[in-house]
């Protein structure tokens, strides 16, 4: 007897998803609620459970397809079936020889690489069979790829002969095509929306972070001890936004018709790295959270963005944005607002920089910071105080305690 898999429910508004991996092959047993599909939204990847234990039965959708809420993808079969095939075991490692072409390593690995991680392999030239995977089953993720090419452009380059050039590539030179997937296009239409439709500018300043490092350096251990949590920079951010969106409100408000509309709290957008892309959650009512609370919604938040168990609940709202780019190594940047969100906050990297204090040339830990905002709502003189009073609080972290 077979039973059908329909594409569940994915939130209000969403009426269709793109089939985004296979979970299981046709054959295999299959538990009670056990996870068969992964499904691209607009915003998120939501697996797919099995309503019944059983034998994987027929795909009725492929890997790209859009499906429609309620739209029947698989049958599961009465029996048990086979158990899933383990992950292949990785050769050791050989003496160092050219990197395969990446289309040649992918092709020869595309049934068991989801489209994100594909992409990832190519754009970096590592090869997949050499990562250890850390998803289901043994899969490689596209954070398994991000850190295999971390750990690859940290090694030293060993030293070459000079060789002749290289002649011109002539035939196929491995090119692959990948459709993107429905989250890279909601992106993309989101991003171009954003600049056709707001008066896009971008305020800079640079923030010396000495007396955050040090409060953090100073109390970071029984913080942890005590709330369970690191503490990190972003809690000292959010709480400075606060501030600066407190008193300059058009910085947290957004434009509706031929209306303004004023936020009296803070949702606050927090850009997060997932394996299928760069997502932003929001974490609500930041303006009367503890730095505790801030900082625990956006570690929970990261670890379902890693885990792909972000909600369209988790993703919806937002009145202001934060992204930190400098975890990436960015030192600078020209952040583009969340419609409708009329502002966002770029942090970037922290180094080392000379600047002048009482007449003299020291070394500081410095940080630039860029505010992009929609010129329609917000005036240049409302987003340069906002920024600055960001500017003051991490440089003055006592602004936080009494609200100045």
């Amino acid at each position: 007897m077979s039973t059908e898999v329909k594409v569940p429910t994915l939130g209000e508004s969403v009426a269709e998803a793109t089939i985004g991996e296979w979970l299981k092959k046709p054959g295999e047993a299959v538990a009670l609620d056990e996870p068969i599909a992964s499904l691209e939204t607009d915003k998120v990847a939501v697996e797919v459970p099995s309503p019944v234990a059983g034998v994987m039965g027929n795909y009725l959708a492929q890997v790209g397809d859009n499906v429609a809420v309620g739209a029947v993808i698989a049958t599961i079969e009465a029996g048990s079936g086979a158990p899933a095939a383990p992950a292949p075991a990785l050769a050791p490692a050989a003496a160092p020889a050219p990197a395969p072409a990446p289309a040649a390593t992918i092709a020869a690995d595309a049934a068991v690489l989801s489209p994100a991680v594909r992409r990832a392999v190519l754009e970096h030239g590592v090869d997949p069979t050499a990562i250890k995977g850390t998803g289901k089953d043994g899969r490689l993720t596209k954070e398994d790829v991000l850190a295999a090419a971390a750990a690859k452009s940290a090694a030293p380059a060993a030293a070459a002969p000079a060789a002749a050039a290289a002649p011109a590539p002539t035939g196929d030179r491995g090119e692959e095509r990948v459709k993107m997937t429905r989250l890279r296009q909601t992106v993309a239409r989101r991003l171009k929306d954003a600049q056709n439709t707001a008066a896009l500018l971008t305020t800079f300043n640079d923030c010396d972070m000495s007396a955050v490092i040090a409060a953090r350096n100073t109390y970071k251990d029984a913080f942890e001890k005590k709330h369970g949590v690191r503490l990190g920079f972003m809690g000292f951010f959010a709480k400075a936004a606060c501030l600066a969106l407190k008193d300059i409100p058009a910085v947290n408000a957004r434009i509706e018709g031929d209306e303004i509309v004023y936020h009296p709290y803070v949702d606050m957008s927090v850009a997060v790295s997932a394996p299928n892309g760069l997502v932003v959650p929001v974490v609500r009512d930041v303006q009367d959270m503890s730095f505790a609370q801030i900082e625990k919604a956006i570690a929970d938040y990261g670890k379902k963005a890693k885990d792909g168990t972000l909600t369209m609940a988790d993703m919806t709202g937002g009145t202001f944005t934060i992204s930190n780019g400098g975890v990436f190594g960015s030192l600078m940047s020209t952040p583009i607002i969340n419609p409708p969100q009329s502002a966002v906050l770029g942090l970037h990297r922290i180094e080392d920089r000379p600047v002048v204090r009482d007449g003299q040339i020291v070394i500081r830990p410095m940080m630039y910071l860029a505010l992009s905002y929609d010129h329609r709502l917000i005036d240049g003189r409302e987003a340069v105080t906002a920024l600055k009073i960001i500017k003051e609080a991490i440089e003055d972290p006592t602004r936080l305690l009494i609200d100045l």
